[in-house]
């Protein structure tokens, strides 16, 4: 099973996963783990807002939850 992130991004948008709650990274030759749910949450979005379709369903909740109203928007540059 790969778990890079691209990998999982695409997952996700391919509604692999159902309701998503969190998503943590973990790095265990450097001994380290953390929250990447914010980071995943606004990438999602982004490429959404680029190719110009609604967040799947299985993953609006997990979106609200983590960017809420600090959604940014952006712009496609023509």
């Amino acid at each position: 099973m790969t778990t890079d992130l691209e990998t999982v991004i695409q997952d996700l948008l391919a509604s692999e996963y159902s309701s998503p709650i969190r998503m943590i990274g973990f790095n265990t030759a450097e001994h380290w783990s953390e929250d990447v749910s914010e980071d995943i949450a606004r990438e999602i979005q982004r490429r959404c807002d680029l190719q110009q379709t609604e967040v799947p369903p299985a993953l609006r909740v997990f979106i609200d939850r983590h960017i809420g109203d600090r959604r940014q928007l952006t712009l496609r540059l023509a």
